[in-house]
Formats: C-alpha cells, structure tokens, sequence
C-alpha cells in the first residue's frame, strides 16, 4: 500500500563496501530538522559497520577446505 507521506532521504553513492553500490536510508521524520552534515556523518558511520551478506562469508569458508585439498593432492 502507498501513502502520500513525504519522507526526507540521504543517498549515499559511494558506500566504500565492495558489495553495496549505494544506499538509501529513510530519516525519522522527528530527525529531519537536524543539519544535514550531522545526518550524512551517521550515515557513514552506520554504513561502517555493514560486512558482506552472511551468504558471501559461507560460501568463502566453504571453498576453502576444498582449495586446500586440491594443492595438497597436486
């Protein structure tokens, strides 16, 4: 369902994490009065802290032991 709510935005194109392009993070309308330095800092700081999606981090650990096998096997 969509409503006519005007919510304030901040994008963030260069995110710095190799599996994210860009990020769009929807502000609190009880935060939109607040400077927007102040609100692009937290959000790069928020964009910090993400890794790569949990599935990325199995498959590496998965392919690892294989790896490992096939050079001691050469």
């Amino acid at each position: 369902m969509l409503k006519g709510i005007n919510h304030s935005i901040i994008e963030v194109n260069d995110t710095g994490n190799e599996y994210y392009e860009r990020a769009i993070l929807i502000i609190k309308p009880e935060y939109s009065s607040v400077e927007r330095s102040i609100l692009e800092y937290e959000a790069r700081q928020l964009l910090r802290e993400f890794d790569a999606p949990s599935a990325f981090r199995i498959k590496k650990k998965k392919l690892s032991p294989v790896i490992k096998a096939a050079f001691i096997a050469l």
